[in-house]
């Protein structure tokens, strides 16, 4: 995991949260997980997965 510049990756995935881009990962699983530990922890947050290569957002 990478802290987050603001700006979009050229690769890996990124958590969005609430709009912000936050981390950097080089893989799915571990956007996933990352994802998934803070929704656990903060409910009322949206979170989403963007895919670099596919400039796609996924919600979790």
């Amino acid at each position: 995991m990478v802290a987050a510049t603001g700006e979009l990756p050229s690769s890996g995935y990124a958590l969005e949260v609430d709009g912000r881009l936050k981390a950097e990962f080089a893989t799915r699983d571990g956007a996933r997980t990352g994802g998934e530990e803070l929704k656990r922890r903060f409910p009322m947050l949206q979170i989403k997965i963007y895919d670099a290569q596919t400039n796609a957002r996924e919600d979790i």
